[in-house]
């Protein structure tokens, strides 16, 4: 069962996974997330950037503004993947014992981690 999002760290990054048919539709959901809530949009990455196993972009956001933005992420993300993970400082464990999923859980290129796959 893929794990779902739970709001119990103080910090986090939503990754909104899309390809070439799904970019306008990834980069409207990021940046309406961001007028929203005043969280902050990274870059549109069409290309593979860190440990993801598809194009993507970033949302960081913090505990308050989590029980909001999870559900509406839910509801609007057109069926595209989101990977949300916390920010503790050690980045293995958050990309894995810290990270959930809404939608299509995917593996994720730990080996930028030191991780052999």
């Amino acid at each position: 069962m893929t794990k779902r999002p739970t709001n119990t760290y103080d910090h986090y990054h939503a990754h909104v996974y899309f390809d070439q048919d799904s970019v306008a539709v990834a980069s409207s959901i990021c940046h309406k997330a961001g007028e929203l809530w005043g969280i902050q949009v990274g870059r549109v990455h069409q290309k593979l950037v860190g440990p993801h196993p598809r194009w993507s972009c970033q949302l960081s956001f913090n505990k308050d503004q989590f029980d909001q933005l999870i559900p509406w992420l839910e509801a609007n993300r057109n069926e595209l993947t989101v990977f949300v993970h916390a920010l503790t400082g050690n980045d293995l464990a958050d990309h894995t014992t810290h990270a959930s999923w809404l939608g299509e859980a995917v593996p994720l290129n730990l080996s930028i981690f030191g991780v052999e796959e």
